[in-house]
């Protein structure tokens, strides 16, 4: 498949409930209770557990191996934080093709909240890029994909 700068990379929605952000933290050994415990999210004046942040990386990685398949391999990945978003909340990764080079691609990636129309509402990370390498991440020319 060839890519082109300004292709649409697929992408990925996801409510994110308590009981996955709950399972995060266990997955993650990070047990800090505004990530779990609504009572605490309401004591600092929440409307509700906030999502980890690390949360979004890995659904901005699902997005890419869904996309591109078990060939590829994200050898970086960098992002901005712009708004929290809440247990009970869908998101939606976005992005594109900034460059198309031989054996790997750079995105250009955001992750929004939709609003009720299926519009982008809230900006939750952006910007976010990444580098991936397509074939095997140790396989010929990666150290000069760098």
């Amino acid at each position: 498949m060839t890519h082109r700068p300004g292709d649409a990379v697929p992408p990925l929605e996801r409510a994110i409930g308590l009981p996955d952000m709950i399972a995060y933290a266990g997955a993650t050994w990070d047990w800090y209770r505004l990530h779990y415990d609504p009572e605490f999210a309401r004591a600092a004046r929440l409307p509700g557990p906030v999502v980890d942040g690390q949360v979004f990386g890995a659904l901005l990685v699902e997005q890419i191996q869904d996309w591109l398949g078990p060939r590829c391999f994200v050898h970086r990945l960098g992002s901005t934080f712009k708004a929290p978003v809440f247990a009970g909340e869908t998101v939606r990764c976005e992005g594109t093709v900034a460059a198309a080079r031989d054996g790997f691609l750079d995105l250009d990636l955001r992750v929004v909240v939709p609003g009720g129309d299926g519009a982008a509402g809230r900006v939750a990370v952006a910007p976010a890029r990444a580098r991936v390498l397509l074939g095997t991440a140790d396989g010929p020319g990666a150290a000069e994909r760098r």
